[in-house]
């Protein structure tokens, strides 16, 4: 069967990026990726090494004539963030992405698409394959886990690689080079809640934001789209205002770098006001709707009756569990002053769960700035022990600040426009990229992120800008030359 990315260029990328899309690859489930790229090597009787968190390198030998140039090391991470819309049955853990090509763009049919990183990746398996051009060594790093923690890059193995210039693959803009990320932070709270057992004499109703756009928490956290937990949170602060309910569960978000796009709570209320209710649900969230009528345009809010659970918080519980998401913060805290447009502080409100004795919120927070960081963190504790809440943070990763002197930079830059014919935009990226890591372990180590266009990464909108994977894989191999010529 003819491959859907047949007849695009790169030819040997978009074919190793359609072969990538067959095999699943979430966080934490990289098993048959990363046996994927041990047969690639072992068939091509290639150089290859793994570690103890999972990594691979494989080296590609220097050409004769560049034996005494320095090695490159190109890196990308192997698994993806898995997002799928609400009526789509597909399955992460078995099946294939199915690819979709729209104009310009190929996307994916009702899931993330995973060319975040999964274009890097295939950029790399097509240079590996690609005995024509003549290059030093090369040694091409796959990382593991980078979505849910950059564990590959925290776990790596310092002896799995020689080199100190380092290409990174996981960009997403073909007209940006990026020198510089945030670091980021994560807290889970921890609420411990009181439940109480009705009598059946209660009405059920599960209450719903559907419909957003989501999107990378990094990346995109400026762009003013709604989080449905939040949105939640208000609604039900609203209905409590007025009527007496008790929350059975609430449950929204999946990912902690995603934006949430669905969230759900299910109430207990009196029979006499259960209509009540619902029609001033149906008031208020078109109140809510209009304000995000041209940034959520397929939002949708839903109420109906459900099934008795039969247990529910009680009173105290349910008032702290709707104030605590209400005073959670989500969204951008601040914009650099060195950096024009560049978000320097944001703090995603990425999950809650309804457990049996607690409900568990994860958050995700990023800054430029260390000790802008912290403070968010310190907030987060503050706000968690106002509703007697434990907060617990993870270790964090490091930023990566800014060199614009970098030799690897300069190389780069004069690759892209050498290919592209103009200069190309320098900046600094609001997300977490593994260069940060990866450079603290090796002194000395220079770096610059460079990759295709992708929109709406870690959603099920993310697509990749065909013609920018060309322009990308063009310059990366224009910037091999620069360094080895």
């Amino acid at each position: 069967m003819a491959e859907v990315t047949q007849g695009l260029k790169p030819e040997r990328l978009w074919h190793y990026f359609e072969e990538i899309a067959k095999i699943p690859r979430a966080s934490k489930n990289e098993r048959e990726i990363l046996a994927y790229i041990r047969r690639f090597a072992e068939n091509r009787k290639l150089d290859y090494a793994q570690d103890a968190a999972g990594n691979i390198v494989i080296r590609r030998e220097a050409s004769p004539r560049f034996k005494d140039r320095p090695v490159i090391v190109l890196q990308s991470h192997v698994d993806m963030v898995c997002e799928k819309n609400e009526n789509s049955s597909h399955d992460f853990e078995t099946d294939p992405i199915t690819l979709v090509l729209d104009d310009e763009w190929v996307k994916a049919d009702g899931t993330s698409l995973g060319a975040d990183n999964g274009i890097g990746i295939a950029a790399m398996l097509a240079l590996l394959e690609d005995r024509e051009d003549e290059f030093g060594r090369i040694e091409c790093l796959f990382t593991v886990d980078e979505e849910t923690g950059l564990t590959g890059a925290f776990n790596l193995d310092p002896s799995l690689i020689q080199g100190r210039l380092l290409v990174n693959l996981d960009t997403e803009s073909s007209t940006t080079l990026y020198i510089g990320c945030a670091g980021g932070k994560d807290s889970d709270i921890l609420l411990p809640v009181a439940k109480v057992f009705t009598d059946g004499g209660m009405k059920s109703l599960r209450i719903a934001v559907r419909g957003l756009k989501g999107g990378h928490s990094g990346v995109e956290i400026h762009l003013g789209r709604a989080n449905a937990i939040k949105l939640l949170a208000r609604i039900l602060n609203h209905l409590k205002l007025s009527y007496e309910f008790h929350v059975v569960s609430v449950t929204g978000g999946d990912k902690a770098n995603a934006i949430p796009r669905e969230a759900e709570a299910v109430i207990i209320v009196r029979p006499k006001d259960s209509t009540r209710v619902m029609e001033e649900f149906r008031l208020y969230s078109n109140t809510v709707l209009s304000e995000y009528e041209r940034i959520e345009p397929g939002a949708r809010f839903e109420c109906e009756e459900c099934e008795d659970s039969g247990a529910a918080l009680d009173r105290n519980s349910t008032d702290i569990l709707i104030r605590l998401l209400m005073a959670i913060p989500h969204g951008v805290i601040a914009m650099s002053a060195a950096v024009r447009d560049l978000v320097e502080t944001s703090t995603n409100l990425s999950s809650v769960r309804t457990e049996e004795r607690q409900v568990h919120i994860h958050t995700s927070h990023r800054s430029s700035i260390e000790s802008a960081l912290e403070w968010v963190v310190d907030t987060h504790v503050a706000i968690a022990s106002l509703a007697s809440a434990q907060c617990r943070q993870d270790e964090g990763y490091p930023a990566w600040y800014p060199d614009p002197d970098s030799q690897l930079l300069a190389k780069v830059k004069k690759a892209y426009r050498k290919v592209t014919g103009r200069d190309a935009h320098i900046k600094a990226i609001h997300a977490g990229l593994e260069c940060g890591v990866i450079k603290k372990k090796f002194e000395g180590m220079d770096a610059v992120s460079v990759g295709p266009t992708i929109e709406n990464a870690h959603s099920p909108d993310e697509r990749v800008n065909i013609k920018s994977v060309e322009i990308f894989d063009a310059v990366l191999r224009e910037t091999l030359r620069e360094v080895y010529g």
